[in-house]
């Protein structure tokens, strides 16, 4: 696989726990949850070599999917000012202990509200 390919599998499953953060609609949050839930399955069972991809580039990234303006109306929750780095290492986000709701709660509280 390719590093693109690698980085674009990350972003989207960085984007959808940014976005289950960001919303104040439960459901959707929900909806947003399943879905990272799903894509972080599919990384762990082909993961990207870690050499090949740089966290805070697929962060980077997926903080600018989830602001995208079509979402913006429903990002009621926290005042976009999310940190710059990664939050998470690729080891934490494969392992199956992996905690999906303590993860959207971490970017919930790492997003500056001021």
């Amino acid at each position: 696989m390719d590093m693109n390919a690698s980085v674009e599998r990350v972003r989207d499953a960085l984007a959808e726990l940014i976005k289950a953060a960001l919303v104040s609609d439960d459901g959707k949050s929900l909806r947003y949850r399943e879905n990272a839930r799903a894509a972080l399955a599919a990384l762990a069972a082909d993961p990207p070599a870690a050499e090949s991809l740089r966290m805070d580039g697929a962060w980077t990234l997926a903080v600018q999917a989830a602001e995208a303006p079509e979402l913006r109306p429903e990002e009621g929750r926290v005042n976009l000012t999310l940190p710059r780095h990664c939050p998470f290492a690729l080891d934490e986000i494969l392992a199956a202990s992996f905690d999906i709701d303590a993860a959207v709660e971490r970017i919930a509280k790492s997003a500056s509200t001021g």
